[in-house]
């Protein structure tokens, strides 16, 4: 059977992040995880980082198709004012 969770050790690595920005956004809450154990240790579901990181490429391409959009915005009021 297939592991379900992730450690937050884990998560950082498949983020390249370090371990305390992947417990910031556990801590914050734009990371959905669990508190397992009598220690609490968090776990993350494989299916919520997925989700996560397909968020974050959304994101990504709204951010950057909103740049190419001032982009151009700018560009065509800069040959407005040169022509």
């Amino acid at each position: 059977m297939a592991a379900r969770f992730m450690t937050l050790a884990d998560v950082a690595e498949t983020l390249q992040v370090s371990a305390v920005q992947a417990y910031a956004l556990v801590r914050s809450g734009e990371l959905p995880a669990i508190k397992v154990g009598g220690r609490g240790q968090w776990r993350v579901e494989i299916s919520v980082l997925e989700d996560y990181i397909q968020g974050k490429y959304a994101e990504t391409r709204a951010l950057v198709a909103s740049q190419s959009e001032l982009e151009g915005a700018q560009e065509a009021r800069s040959s407005a004012l040169r022509g």
